[in-house]
């Protein structure tokens, strides 16, 4: 069976929503990873009407206010109750398009104490639950890179956002992304163990050298061998889709990179997407009927 494709808003961020979903829709992507920034006040109605009338699916999505602590890069309450409060309403809102999942990282420790910062993490974790078993969509746990952990994360492998989790009891899932997790040990492992736990996979690709955290390549324009590590995912059982999610900074975080990913049309930039994913896809095929 084909590996479900979707895109998520964070990859042709300058554009619409509108803009997106007809980008996705004609470079034959089978849904959208819907970001809430893409949103627009008072327009929700008539953006659902646009969203159903695509034909895409909901895939992950994402609250404008993404994690428990507070991130560096990314505007937003410094408080995390008041962040909390953000990420419910952005459940909230998003939850009328029938997202797969929720996409949730803990941020990082800031000035605070390790334990401390992972006592707020917790905590944040049942909220969050408490909301996703209302709504009946799944939230789940991003584990991120160690590059620049100080200004993302906690956790930074699928073992360790899992222990987070558990010591929560809270009923949250995991989320896997190629570009946090490639340079994991023991990776093929780690999904084995932890994959019947995922509730969202995020594709993209390493720059080597990379430039910044804003700096991922399209699939296969990297140096990642993916093909066996979304070969494990699926032997997880993961039916999902597989999100392309690309940050490639234009400027708007510092760095002006000539050859931003974020410059191309966001028609060009989809279809240059599902084409690379399309070719890890068919690499994968050859390769399993070759065994």
């Amino acid at each position: 069976m084909r590996r479900r494709f979707a895109i998520c808003e964070f990859s042709t961020l300058k554009a619409s929503f509108e803009e997106d979903l007809a980008a996705y829709r004609a470079a034959g992507a089978d849904g959208i990873s819907i970001c809430e920034l893409k949103l627009v006040e008072g327009r929700e109605a008539e953006q659902l009407d646009a969203f159903r009338a695509s034909g895409l699916e909901a895939s992950a999505a994402v609250p404008a206010v993404p994690s428990i602590l507070p991130l560096p890069k990314f505007p937003g309450p410094e408080r995390p109750e008041e962040r909390l409060e953000a990420m419910v309403a952005g459940m909230r809102r998003l939850a009328p398009f029938g997202p797969s999942a929720f996409v949730c990282p803990t941020g990082p420790a800031g000035e605070l104490d390790e334990a401390d910062a992972r006592g707020i993490a917790i905590e944040g974790l049942r909220v969050l639950a408490d909301e996703s078993a209302r709504l009946g969509i799944p939230v789940g746990l991003e584990p991120m890179s160690t590059y620049e952990q100080e200004d993302w994360t906690l956790v930074t492998t699928l073992g360790d956002a899992a222990a987070l989790v558990d010591e929560s009891r809270a009923d949250v899932g995991l989320v896997f992304d190629t570009w946090h997790l490639w340079d994991s040990p023991a990776l093929e492992e780690e999904i084995a163990r932890y994959g019947d736990r995922f509730v969202a996979v995020q594709v993209n690709d390493w720059r080597s050298p990379t430039r910044s955290w804003c700096d991922r390549a399209l699939p296969g324009d990297g140096v990642i061998d993916l093909a066996p590590v979304l070969d494990a995912v699926e032997r997880t059982g993961w039916a999902g889709c597989y999100d392309l999610e690309v940050f490639s900074d234009d400027g708007t975080f510092g760095d002006e990179f000539e050859d931003s990913l974020w410059r191309l049309p966001p028609r060009g930039l989809a279809e240059r997407g599902w084409a690379r994913f399309t070719e890890l896809e068919t690499s994968s095929s050859t390769k399993g009927r070759a065994a």
